[in-house]
């Protein structure tokens, strides 16, 4: 396992939570840490992503203005806050990692553990 995600949780319509993906294999290489969802029935789609090396973030349209994708490379660590939450953000959290940036899950080969986040309205 690569990657240790975190922060997930239960939060109202309008709260925030911050998840952690932390990169347990420390490496100074560049590479792509993004953030990933999925709901029942639903396909996985993208969030956000950062890369390790340059300040470049990128985000879905969706969560533009919402969600800010930042890092902390002395702790291999990215966080992706998450504020004005809605209850259509709700899904199992995904983080991963790749050596390229890319919108689809499968340009990504190693992946963290889900953590879940539920937004009630």
């Amino acid at each position: 396992v690569q990657l240790q995600a975190s922060g997930g949780g239960l939060v109202q319509a309008g709260g925030s939570l911050r998840l952690s993906c932390v990169v347990l294999e420390a490496t100074r290489d560049d590479y792509t840490i993004a953030v990933f969802r999925q709901a029942p029935g639903k396909e996985r789609e993208f969030v956000a992503a950062a890369r390790r090396n340059d300040r470049r973030t990128y985000y879905e349209e969706s969560v533009k203005g919402r969600f800010t994708i930042f890092k902390d490379n002395a702790r291999n660590t990215v966080y992706l806050q998450m504020n004005s939450l809605k209850p259509e953000d709700t899904a199992v959290y995904y983080c991963a990692k790749g050596s390229s940036y890319d919108t689809h899950y499968r340009a990504y080969n190693s992946w963290g553990q889900g953590t879940q986040v539920t937004v009630s309205s």
